[in-house]
Order: structure tokens, then C-alpha cells, then sequence
């Protein structure tokens, strides 16, 4: 198995935008997805249930820090927020990770995300 990319310390001093005391939010270059980032916790944790409260906790209250600095730096009309649980769902990194992407109505990947979630969740809730 290799080392986890989240726990390396010079990936994280390199990535590391904004933390707490129990998670950090890391950002890389991105032409596409220009601001998008993950927010881990500092423990090492492959599913957001070995996360305790604390780090539950902190996870939210960098998630309103994340989004103030997305905020002020990109100028972002929305955000998609969310997990990949499990292999199948297209976990590579197995250290638990809430993905944030500022949304703009010009981005080159806008139709790939709505093309892929909104016929499945309209057909299920009748819209």
C-alpha cells in the first residue's frame, strides 16, 4: 500500500491554505476547477465514520472558513460540497476528504457534473 498524499508533511506544507486544530484545507493549481480544494482531518481516517466529534466539528467550522476565502479570492456564483465514499464511488486517496468547488457559470466541466447527477435526482423526485 503506499503512504498516504495526505499525511505527508511536504505535501501538506505545500497545500495546506487553511486549518484548525483538527483539519486542514488543501488546494492544488487547477486550471478546471480553479479554487476547488479538500478538507481532511489532521488524523489519518479512510471513512468520515472513524472521525470523531471533535473532528466532525472542525470540519464544519473550516468548511465556513473554506468558503469565506473562496469567497474573497474567486468570487464564485455557488459550490458543490461533498464526499466519494468507498472504492466504488472513486476513492483513490483512502484518507477521508470533503471536496469544495466554487462554481462559475463559465467552467469547462459545468455540464459533465449536471449531466451526471440531475437526470438520476429529477427522475427520482418527479422534476
Amino acid at each position: 500500500m503506499n503512504a498516504c498524499p495526505f499525511c505527508d508533511p511536504e505535501t501538506l506544507e505545500i497545500e495546506t491554505m487553511l486549518e484548525n486544530r483538527f483539519c486542514r484545507f488543501l488546494q492544488q493549481p487547477d486550471k478546471v476547477l480553479s479554487g476547488a480544494g479538500v478538507i481532511i482531518p489532521k488524523r489519518h481516517c479512510e471513512t468520515r465514520h472513524e472521525m470523531d466529534l471533535d473532528e466532525w466539528d472542525a470540519m464544519q467550522d473550516l468548511l465556513n472558513q473554506v468558503k469565506a476565502f473562496i469567497t474573497t479570492s474567486h468570487k464564485p456564483l455557488g459550490y458543490t460540497i461533498g464526499w466519494n465514499c468507498g472504492e466504488v464511488s472513486g476513492v483513490v486517496i483512502h484518507h477521508v476528504h470533503m471536496h469544495v468547488i466554487p462554481r462559475l457559470t463559465n467552467e469547462p466541466i459545468k455540464e459533465q457534473i449536471q449531466f451526471n447527477l440531475k437526470p438520476t435526482t429529477a427522475d427520482r423526485f418527479g422534476n
